[in-house]
């Protein structure tokens, strides 16, 4: 939602910068669909720097516009995944108002007049005014997982902060359709309350939730079940209230969170500054929430199941990152199959509006492969881009000439520096779509020494030591290592679900396998990645462990890297010992290279 970061920082200028966070409208994107086709679709940070940004994504769109080799007349509906209408009270767009916040909120913000004037502001040429489709946000973030679920019909839940006045939808997803069930007013949130609770453990709201769930496992939830019991209080037919939300009574504390807030620190005990120490209770609390979440969720999906009796589940919304849950979910066998779409988050609902614009054509879509849809590079320009870096050792390994040839000896080769214990920066074809590295922007090392996690965590990411890392292994040797079902482990492609590590197995896969036994897991299919896959069957004949570390290919607040140009700069100036871009090799001179 363009401005309104700036808008809130306008209205509440002497405000922590975190409290500014309390707004909507992050992570935008751009998505391209022809025919229920998706062409491309990249967030907007990926162009600016600007991690989570809510600008409008107007490098996202020429970047679309660019993939699809179409022009802005070629356009046939400009789609928003926000249908906002004016706060109830106030006269609708384009009437004078003296509502005070709200109004000025809904007029410079929210409105259609607004959302059009920024459109003709960065994307001049055309009006835009009967292109312009505005889509409900909770409808849009129900698109964006049902139709490519490849489901027929299915329950889908969104569950995020808030839509323009929902906090957590079920809809029914059937053909062409997506028919509303259930919802859950934004005055109780959970998605909210998440946030609060990040601010209250001096993380970055809207932003660091995933930090707050990487510390859960560490904590015990006992100690503040029966306070978290207060905060949210399950009700009849699926639905629950969260009181604490209602400490917020003013107009201000309303747009400040002050009233709850105020409320988590008589209840919990002082808010932690930022980068002060993680204390017990700190991670305590942090366990209490997650459980909350998970508890939540599963009253909310019981409910569904028996009310609408379908057997298939779509998730998303920003709730639906949070992979311990989806895990949790799984276990339950509550359902046969489940779905969350990889951008589940906001930068997802700008794909979901363009589905929803096209229904029709996007319920033949089929289910999804890889998101694979953001800008990509050859090989060839991927080589050009690397150049002679002083410093540096540079190695080209074969052509397109005899291409299985020469991916099985980059495999060998780069799974033999891992092995040796280097840690890799691996840049390959298009960039994903979402939040995670999906094995064409990620950073690879050996995952069986729990010091691998430790060293990268301190010297190469430069972030919490708590914070876990994921692992990749190629499907068929999946069910081996990990709690997944043979059949189901395609679900588990995108990184979005958690599951155990086998026991035998989880000394030998130190740095990947968290402190309660269970692991993050991608599988990967020749299919679907060719390239990632013969790396990781390369890692495992030399090791006889075929599962490699995978993270994120950025450092410290920055947003994951884009392009070769911003790959190669951010390698040398990092503590990452290779980088791989395409078929070329770059690792940083040592002593063994001068000799």
């Amino acid at each position: 939602m363009h401005n309104g970061t700036d808008f809130k920082r306008r209205a509440l200028p002497g405000a922590d910068p975190r409290i500014h966070r309390f707004a909507q409208g992050y992570e935008s994107a751009a998505a391209l669909v022809v025919d229920g086709e998706i062409i491309a679709a990249a967030a907007e940070e990926r162009f600016t720097g600007e991690k989570t940004t809510g600008a409008f994504p107007v490098n996202a769109i020429r970047y679309c516009l660019a993939e699809g080799g179409l022009k802005l007349d070629d356009i046939d509906r400009l789609a928003h995944g926000f249908a906002y209408g004016p706060p109830a009270g106030l006269p609708a767009d384009g009437a004078e108002s003296t509502g005070g916040l709200a109004a000025e909120r809904h007029r410079l913000v929210h409105s259609r007049q607004a959302q059009l004037g920024w459109a003709r502001e960065f994307l001049p040429g055309r009006s835009w005014d009967d292109a312009f489709t505005p889509v409900p946000h909770h409808l849009a973030h129900a698109a964006s997982a049902f139709y490519p679920s490849g489901f027929d019909r299915s329950l889908v839940v969104v569950n995020d902060g808030m839509g323009e006045t929902e906090s957590l939808s079920v809809f029914l997803g059937t053909g062409d359709r997506l028919e509303p069930v259930s919802t859950v007013p934004a005055m109780h949130s959970v998605g909210i309350l998440y946030a609060l609770l990040t601010h209250h453990l001096g993380f970055v709201p809207f932003m660091d939730e995933y930090k707050v769930m990487g510390l859960a496992p560490f904590g015990d939830p006992r100690r503040y079940y029966d306070t978290f019991a207060e905060f949210v209080q399950p009700r009849e037919h699926g639905a629950y209230s969260v009181p604490l939300l209602a400490r917020d009574r003013t107009a201000e504390e309303h747009e400040t969170h002050a009233g709850a807030l105020r409320e988590l620190a008589e209840r919990l005990g002082p808010a932690r500054e930022p980068g002060t120490e993680v204390r017990r209770e700190h991670i305590d609390i942090a366990a209490a929430l997650q459980a909350t979440i998970e508890n939540t969720l599963l009253h909310v999906l019981r409910d569904a199941r028996e009310r609408t009796g379908e057997s298939r589940l779509c998730l998303a919304g920003g709730v639906a990152l949070n992979c311990s849950a989806n895990g949790l979910v799984t276990r339950t066998r509550l359902f046969d199959d489940v779905f969350v779409q990889p951008a589940a988050a906001d930068d997802g609902s700008a794909l979901g509006a363009a589905l929803q614009a096209d229904a029709t054509a996007a319920a033949k879509a089929g289910r999804m492969s890889m998101p694979y849809w953001g800008p990509g590079f050859t090989d060839e320009e991927l080589a050009a881009a690397a150049g002679t870096p002083a410093g540096c050792v540079v190695e080209h390994v074969g052509t397109d000439a005899d291409a299985e040839e020469a991916d099985r000896r980059l495999a060998d080769h780069v799974a033999g520096l891992l092995e040796e214990g280097r840690i890799v920066a691996w840049f390959q074809g298009r960039m994903e779509f979402g939040p995670r590295a999906l094995g064409h922007r990620s950073i690879l090392a050996d995952p069986r020494q729990e010091n691998m996690r430790d060293r990268i965590n301190a010297v190469v990411k430069e972030r919490e030591s708590f914070r876990p890392f994921a692992p990749a292994v190629r499907a068929e040797d999946a069910a081996d290592y990990f709690d997944i079902e043979p059949g189901t482990e395609d679900r588990y492609a995108h990184m979005l679900f958690v599951t155990s590590t086998r026991a035998e197995h989880r000394a030998g896969l130190g740095a990947v396998t968290h402190v309660d036994g269970t692991a993050r897991v991608q599988t990967v299919r020749a299919g679907a990645n060719r390239r990632f896959w013969e790396l990781i069957g390369a890692f495992g004949r030399r090791t006889g462990t075929p599962v490699v570390l995978n993270t994120s290919f950025n450092l410290k607040a920055q947003p994951v890297i884009a392009t070769p140009q911003e790959a190669l700069r951010t390698f040398l100036r990092s503590n990452l010992d290779v980088l791989v871009l395409g078929r070329t090799v770059i690792r940083k001179e040592t002593t063994d290279d001068a000799r």
